[in-house]
């Protein structure tokens, strides 16, 4: 049997709506949830709150920090558990200079990507979701 040619247009424009649909748009429970992370993160980190901080954290967490200028740049690294450890022996930041901004750039499936803006500095940071929470697996750090 011959399909004809205005059998398969007609078929074609029925398609077509579906070749140019979007990706499936990010629920705001999801976003909600990353942004949760990074805040526990933050505030951890402001208010020297050491079990907020590890809360936020994926096992296998590692911060690189990016310093210097242009001929004399340096990278350092930062294990969870160094984080955790920083904050636990630190002191709060004061309440006047605690300003973040945060930012979801990107959720696929159970990866995410995500920006935090502070006065001194600004993180790149990746997620996953471990465990159906959302957890930051990394952070690149670059000092202002």
């Amino acid at each position: 049997m011959k399909t004809s040619a205005v059998t398969l247009s007609v078929l074609a424009l029925c398609l077509l709506p579906f070749a140019f649909a979007a990706a499936p748009e990010k629920t705001s429970t999801e976003t909600d949830a990353i942004r949760a992370t990074i805040t526990d993160y933050i505030q951890g980190y402001y208010t020297a709150d050491a079990a907020r901080m590890e809360h936020s954290l994926h096992p296998h967490y590692l911060k690189h920090t990016i310093s210097g200028t242009n001929g004399d740049l340096r990278m350092t690294e930062k294990t969870g558990l160094q984080m955790v450890e920083d904050i636990r022996s630190g002191h709060p930041i004061p309440a006047s200079e605690r300003q973040a901004t945060i930012s979801v750039l990107d959720i696929n499936g159970d990866i995410a990507s995500a920006k935090l803006v502070t006065p001194h500095w600004v993180d790149y940071l990746t997620l996953s979701k471990w465990n159906g929470q959302w957890k930051i697996v990394s952070v690149v750090l670059r000092e202002n």
